[in-house]
């Protein structure tokens, strides 16, 4: 009698199927076939199917394009994918991340948003 093992899933591996899961099911709400999600987020048919049944995680970018074009929260996108719990907001690290990969923004107007934003930031660490 041969043993064969079967594939362990990780709490990961769990995680991108079911953010894999809900990408599907919100595109199916949008009516969208997986081509015109591809052509409306700029992201390869292959690599959306890909995501869509969880074997490949996205990166923030990509789900931000995702929920972008599905008209669906980037947090909530970010919450599935495990990037964030449904009890916090997206920290200083996460927000330096997104204007940093803000393709729309010169890298003059990215110094300058960071800026901004963490004399922001200081600013309201100092009167807490």
């Amino acid at each position: 009698m041969q043993y064969t093992e079967e594939p362990t899933t990780t709490v990961e591996d769990d995680r991108r199927r079911m953010l894999g899961g809900f990408i599907r099911a919100q595109r199916q709400i949008a009516n969208l076939s997986l081509r015109q999600l591809s052509a409306m987020t700029e992201i390869s048919n292959p690599y959306l199917s890909q995501v869509e049944r969880g074997l490949h995680e996205p990166s923030i970018r990509v789900l931000k394009s995702i929920a972008d074009a599905l008209n669906v929260s980037a947090e909530i996108l970010f919450e599935q994918a495990g990037l964030i719990s449904g009890k916090e907001k997206l920290g200083d690290e996460a927000t330096e991340s997104a204007i940093r990969a803000d393709q729309r923004l010169t890298e003059a107007q990215r110094h300058a948003l960071m800026a901004v934003y963490r004399s922001y930031v200081e600013t309201n660490r100092e009167e807490s």
